[in-house]
């Protein structure tokens, strides 16, 4: 539990930091930092570029200045080394997709109330089949993992396992990251069809045709075919209730050859439910767009993988941006 105190200025700026996110998604709707690059420009040169009006802009970046995402000398504006790095599509650390994948979700925690009184989402999959929509959440998660993916991967062992599964892995990021790291190893991604070509062009990008393939499925509805010695799971149990989360597990361990490992990276509540905050806050955004999704404890999870009789269950220490976690276990 957070035991930290409160104020009337923290809970104000709280209440009111809505703004701040306003201003940022806007610099990134309307592509301010990839537009200024490495230049030196005036407000009018920026609101030229983006076809927007001077005065809105000008205002927009003195905001984004305040907010030291952007610096102003004599009516002229820059970049930061931290917003050309993150914030213009020309870095491979671009995180725009992401920011835009969050903006897209902002109407719907405009309605938590109403989520929370009725339990029930009141945001709807189909918002999902719009391209734009679409292209933020699956760019967006290749944008994120790609950041933490190498931190992660260098902290597990996996000395000998010949062929990984990487189940609901969208565009491949961890299978990709797993084999850069182990050149012995070979990958299979299991997604939606819908997510094929993305998948296959992003591992095509890094060279691994040869060595990761794609495999269109339900790997809640249907079985998953294969045998295994690594089955990565990451970010998928929080879509749905106990019930699924249990069911995808015991899914993976079916798969995995003795001594098989499982491992599963996911937003972990501490076990009094009440912390990480981003977790905490993770697990109404599920309720704002799933029947029954939920962010689940380090206990749940472990208790989840020893009912699937998996042993040698055990948190791996992992520092992330957004409070993720992650958990290894053995089957026998």
């Amino acid at each position: 539990m957070n035991t930290e105190e409160w104020n009337p200025g923290k809970l104000l700026g709280i209440s009111g930091n809505y703004w701040a996110t306003c201003a940022l998604h806007a610099g990134v709707k309307l592509d301010i930092f990839t537009v200024i690059g490495d230049q030196l420009l005036t407000g009018q040169e920026i609101a030229e570029k983006t076809d927007a009006d001077p005065r809105g802009v000008i205002m927009l970046l003195n905001a984004l200045a305040a907010m030291n995402l952007l610096i102003k000398k004599n009516d002229n504006y820059s970049n930061t080394v931290f917003s050309n790095s993150f914030l213009s599509k020309e870095s491979q650390h671009y995180l725009g997709y992401i920011i835009m994948h969050h903006h897209h979700l902002m109407a719907s925690w405009n309605d938590l109330d109403k989520g929370v009184k009725t339990g029930k989402a009141v945001r709807s999959r189909a918002s999902f089949d719009d391209p734009e929509v679409r292209e933020n959440f699956l760019m967006g998660m290749f944008n994120l993992a790609t950041n933490i993916a190498p931190q992660i991967v260098g902290k597990i062992n996996l000395a000998g396992k010949k062929h990984l599964l990487d189940l609901g892995g969208g565009p491949g990021t961890y299978a990709i990251h797993f084999c850069l790291k182990n050149p012995s190893l070979k990958a299979t991604i299991y997604d939606q069809k819908t997510t094929r070509p993305f998948a296959e062009k992003t591992v095509a990008g890094f060279g691994l045709s040869d060595r990761i393939s794609f495999k269109a499925g339900d790997y809640l509805g249907k079985k998953i075919t294969g045998t295994y010695d690594v089955v990565w799971l990451s970010h998928i149990l929080h879509g749905g209730g106990p019930e699924d989360a249990q069911k995808i597990i015991q899914k993976a361990v079916s798969v995995l050859k003795p001594q098989g490992m499982i491992l599963i990276h996911e937003f972990i509540l501490n076990n009094d439910m009440d912390g990480p905050l981003f977790p905490a806050l993770f697990s109404l955004n599920m309720l704002l767009g799933t029947d029954k999704g939920q962010a689940y404890s380090e206990k749940q999870i472990m208790d989840m993988l020893a009912a699937a009789k998996v042993v040698k269950i055990s948190r791996i220490d992992i520092q992330t941006p957004n409070d993720s976690g992650l958990i290894q276990g053995i089957v026998k």
